[in-house]
């Protein structure tokens, strides 16, 4: 391949502007690996097979590797789409002269095509990181919109399903979202990700001056939103009151900090009320739900399902949840082991802690203890029959690996939204005498790189 310059490099190496490139395989981030005389480039805006015209954004003669965005499509995959979103569109934002937003990555490809990359980076993440040859399809959640004040999303097309969404506010006081792995804020008008209620708020329409962050939470039931904002270093609650006194009155309003997650009252509830598997969920704040209008339901489905089946979760089982949030797995856990059972809830976030005491107090068997996963296990042992484990983004890790192991549970049910973390933490499992014993992944982040795994670990090979 022949790279060609076409204007001099603005960073003090040798790296030309902007090459021609032969897109290789998908990467786990979002990206697809090329290689330029011996060089990996990760290409975003790419699909394997296709030939591009890259602009570098990320490049030094010292670098192991370089980063590059698609300004121009040579010769194009069969998978390739028009992007619904101009401003996260590659081509188009660089030829207005900036990067685009990130958040929807996969936007330019075909949402069967989208799938098939992602089942591609789970399979090899397993293999290279666990040395597991499964190769599981990514489902499809969600169908055709129903009648409902929220009823917007179709996997046909993989919009309209965010009920959370986050945006950073420009200089000038507008929404806005990050450029990848850059500090410039763009300005958006929509949110085509988003369910109805996160776009009927016209957040563009608002004067954020004085605002850092907006956070939006728009429940799928339809229920009263909540507009969190982080007001900027000096912001006065005069400010902050007028802000929000430009949401409608049906929208509750408050300020937070996205360090300690305090959150303060300007009008209405500083929380949100979800609904999910038959059960009525409190979230205060910024506290951890999932985003995809139909992810409580799938999830919970396919934990219980594997439980179930393998004779782990019955009447009068002891099983735990743990990284509970607010109490999603807890409800349902809960029920199935009715009150000759146990459920054991662990969250360390404090607020989400609070949530769950709310979401449960009518549950004798639960007890909900806020603190360590590892400290709460070792602190109260006791015969589980299941665990739940649903971590952060990065994963258990290996010590908690290890402390689950030694509580001696029959089964551990594993949810992760982190292909590596997830396939990492597999290994671990397997060094202590595991083995994944069932494995669905589900594609409940559409037009992005992201997926959600839910496992199946049980002891012994």
């Amino acid at each position: 391949m022949t790279p060609e310059t076409r204007t001099p490099s603005t960073t003090a190496t040798a790296a030309p502007t902007e090459l021609v490139l032969d897109v290789g395989p998908v990467a786990h981030g979002g990206h697809c690996v090329a290689r330029h005389e011996g060089r990996v480039i990760f290409v975003r805006h790419g699909i394997p097979g296709e030939k591009v015209r890259v602009r570098l954004t990320d490049a030094g003669d010292s670098a192991k590797f370089w980063r590059a965005d698609v300004v121009e499509v040579l010769e194009a995959s069969p998978d390739r789409t028009e992007h619904f979103w101009h401003v996260a569109d590659s081509g188009r934002s660089w030829s207005h002269g900036h990067p685009p937003v990130g958040g929807a990555e996969f936007g330019h490809i075909s949402l069967a095509r989208q799938r098939a990359l992602k089942a591609a980076v789970l399979a090899e993440q397993l293999q290279r990181l666990a040395a597991v040859g499964l190769s599981p399809d990514v489902e499809a959640v969600g169908g055709s919109p129903a009648p409902g004040p929220e009823a917007t999303y179709d996997a046909g097309t993989g919009l309209g399903w965010r009920t959370r969404a986050s945006f950073s506010v420009t200089t000038a006081g507008k929404p806005g979202m990050h450029a990848h792995r850059s500090e410039q804020i763009i300005p958006v008008r929509e949110m085509p990700l988003a369910v109805d209620g996160i776009n009927r708020l016209r957040l563009w329409d608002i004067d954020l001056q004085g605002i850092e962050r907006v956070e939006v939470a728009a429940p799928s039931n339809g229920s009263r939103p909540l507009v969190l904002l982080a007001p900027a270093p000096g912001t006065r609650a005069k400010r902050l009151s007028a802000v929000a006194s430009q949401f409608p009155d049906d929208v509750s309003v408050a300020a937070f900090d996205p360090l300690t997650e305090e959150v303060q009252q300007l009008r209405g509830r500083i929380w949100v009320q979800e609904s999910a598997a038959g059960h009525e969920y409190r979230v205060t704040g910024a506290g951890f739900w999932q985003i995809h209008r139909d992810a409580p339901g799938t999830l919970v489905g396919a934990v219980t399902e594997f439980l179930h089946d393998g004779g782990f979760l019955a009447a009068g089982s002891v099983v735990a949840d743990l990284y509970a949030g607010a109490g999603l797995f807890t409800a349902v856990l809960a029920d199935a082991v009715g009150e000759t059972g146990s459920v054991l809830s662990i969250e360390g976030a404090p607020g989400s802690s609070r949530d769950a005491r709310k979401n449960l107090h009518g549950a004798p068997q639960v007890e909900i203890v806020q603190g360590r996963v590892e400290r709460v296990l070792r602190q109260k042992p006791r015969n589980f029959d299941a665990l739940v484990l649903d971590p952060p983004r990065a994963g258990a890790g290996k010590a908690v690996v290890s402390q689950l192991v030694a509580a001696g549970p029959r089964a551990i049910a594993y949810v992760s939204c982190d292909p590596a973390s997830f396939a990492r933490d597999v290994g671990y499992f397997q060094q202590e005498g595991w083995s994944l014993a069932g494995l669905r992944a589900f594609d409940l982040y559409p037009h992005t790189h992201h997926l959600e795994t839910v496992a199946l670990l049980t002891p012994g090979r």
